[in-house]
Order: structure tokens, then C-alpha cells, then sequence
């Protein structure tokens, strides 16, 4: 009997960690519908899509850009970055100057965000590192020789 406890107390408690949500930034702006966080967004208007932007790499690169999709996955750590997906089509956003975190459980919403967008070289090391980070296993490590890459300033999320 007390075995059984003790192993419905671990699965009770792991069940809560692994719904605990990470929150290290607060957001410049709050309403019932969204958050920003970031700089503020004085603009609310939808952008780009990544598709877009993607297509248009050459004439993107190092630019800032407004770019409305996806969040595929969050680091699972910090909210640190995360991976964003349109189709087959993905991009990993970061922070500008790590100045700002999303809420871990921000997956599966569509965002709005401003930033710069640039192709970046990957080291398989730095893969395996962002599959850790995100909570995936390491077998699951699709290695691509580079990414596209967004620096955000600022990312509004929908509360819903």
C-alpha cells in the first residue's frame, strides 16, 4: 500500500511539473486580449507571413521585419526562444539581446512580432542544444546546416 502511494505522489508531482508554465518576463502591455512583450507595439496590424518573408530572403536579409505566424514550440527552460512554423517552412526567434522571455506555454499560438530576419549558419552542437532546450529528444534532431532566423523586439501573443 505504501508503494502505491509513493507512486501516485511522483506522478501527481512530475504531472505538475511538467504543467508548471515559465514565466520570467513580465509584458510592457496587457489587455484582455493579448500581451506584448518586448518593446512596446505602438502598430497592432498583422505582417508579413513567414512564408513570405522567406521567399523574399534576398531582399529581407537584415532587415526588420513585421511577421504574423506560428509558434510551433517554446524553450521549455527560460521561454528563451522559439521555433516558428508555417508549412513545412520554419524560423527560430530570439530576443534582442536576450532582453525579454515568452511564457513557456505559448505553443500553438498565432503571434505578431517585429524584428530583424537573417539566415544563420548551425553547428550540429547548436541543434542538439536547441532540441534540449525545447524538451525534445535528441534522436529527434533534424540537422540543417543553417536557419532562418528572427531577432525579435517585440511579440505580441494572443491570451486565447
Amino acid at each position: 500500500m505504501r508503494l502505491l502511494v509513493l507512486l501516485f505522489t511522483v506522478v501527481i508531482l512530475n504531472a505538475h511539473a511538467e504543467n508548471d508554465v515559465v514565466r520570467l518576463s513580465e509584458p510592457v502591455e496587457a489587455t484582455d486580449a493579448y500581451e506584448v512583450f518586448g518593446a512596446p507595439l505602438e502598430d497592432k496590424k498583422a505582417g508579413l507571413s513567414l512564408k513570405e518573408v522567406i521567399e523574399h530572403e534576398s531582399e529581407l536579409a537584415g532587415e526588420e521585419v513585421r511577421v504574423s505566424t506560428r509558434i510551433a514550440k517554446v524553450c521549455q527552460k527560460k521561454g528563451c526562444f522559439f521555433m516558428a512554423t508555417e508549412g513545412d517552412l520554419s524560423a527560430r526567434v530570439t530576443f534582442e539581446d536576450y532582453g525579454f522571455f515568452i511564457p513557456s506555454d505559448s505553443s500553438g499560438k498565432q503571434v505578431t512580432m517585429v524584428g530583424v530576419f537573417s539566415r544563420q549558419p548551425v553547428t550540429s552542437e547548436q541543434a542538439a542544444h536547441y532540441q534540449d532546450d525545447l524538451q525534445e529528444p535528441a534522436s529527434d534532431v533534424e540537422y540543417s546546416p543553417f536557419e532562418y532566423s528572427i531577432v525579435a523586439t517585440s511579440v505580441l501573443i494572443p491570451r486565447s
